[in-house]
């Protein structure tokens, strides 16, 4: 499903769901396409119109088990990264059931991620591989919502907006840590989409993602 499918399929409105998942993974490495899904972190945000906030006991995190360590000489670099070694990827939970509890967590709810095509492309591989279907879910990239409601930043990375905004993070590249980074970016979104005459809501931070492609730069 793609981004302008994602538009289509939200009714917004009174309808429009306030439960919303931010979302992080870990993988063995940085290629979405060859490497594998270690890791999964989310955490809700109750996207209320006049007090949106972050639900901390509303969270997720699993670590998938590997049948064999995610490299035959793993990558200590990687490893120290994310924190997740050989021992924890082996003692993990059953892929097929760490991807249903997954599922059912998120349920009807929109999942957000900063830079989303890594996470949507390791998680889809991995439904695929495992499952042997794709999860019907609805994405959304939170940066360049960020780029539109704040044209005069000049940031790219997530690190870059956290400095903006003076979001601390102890564990950065730790899926549970960046999950809460990026969900107190997307409060932040909530000022400006006032001052701007937007209606806090999925589907407006859909159309302006939307219109981010056609902004030059």
């Amino acid at each position: 499903m793609g981004l302008f499918d994602a538009i289509r399929g939200w009714r917004g409105g009174a309808d429009e769901v306030q439960r919303w998942v931010v979302v992080d993974v870990e993988a063995s490495g940085l290629d979405a396409e060859c490497d594998r899904l270690l890791a999964i972190a989310a955490v809700a945000v109750q996207a209320d119109a006049q007090r949106p906030h972050i639900a901390l006991g509303d969270s997720f995190e699993v670590v998938l088990r590997q049948q064999e360590p995610a490299a035959r000489l793993p990558d200590k670099d990687n490893i120290l990264l994310h924190g997740i070694g050989v021992g924890a990827q082996r003692a993990g939970v059953e892929p097929a059931q760490a991807l249903v509890a997954f599922e059912h967590y998120v349920g009807a709810s929109p999942l957000l991620a900063f830079h989303v095509g890594f996470d949507r492309t390791m998680i889809e591989r991995a439904f695929q591989s495992v499952l042997g279907r794709r999860p019907a879910m609805h994405w959304l990239d939170v940066e360049p919502v960020l780029a539109m409601l704040h044209p005069e930043v000049k940031a790219n990375s997530l690190d870059d907006w956290m400095s903006h905004f003076g979001i601390h993070c102890l564990m950065r590249h730790q899926a549970a840590a960046d999950t809460l980074a990026t969900a107190e970016l997307l409060l932040r979104l909530w000022p400006a989409m006032r001052a701007q005459g937007v209606e806090p809501g999925f589907g407006a931070l859909a159309r302006l993602a939307a219109q981010r492609r056609w902004v030059p730069g």
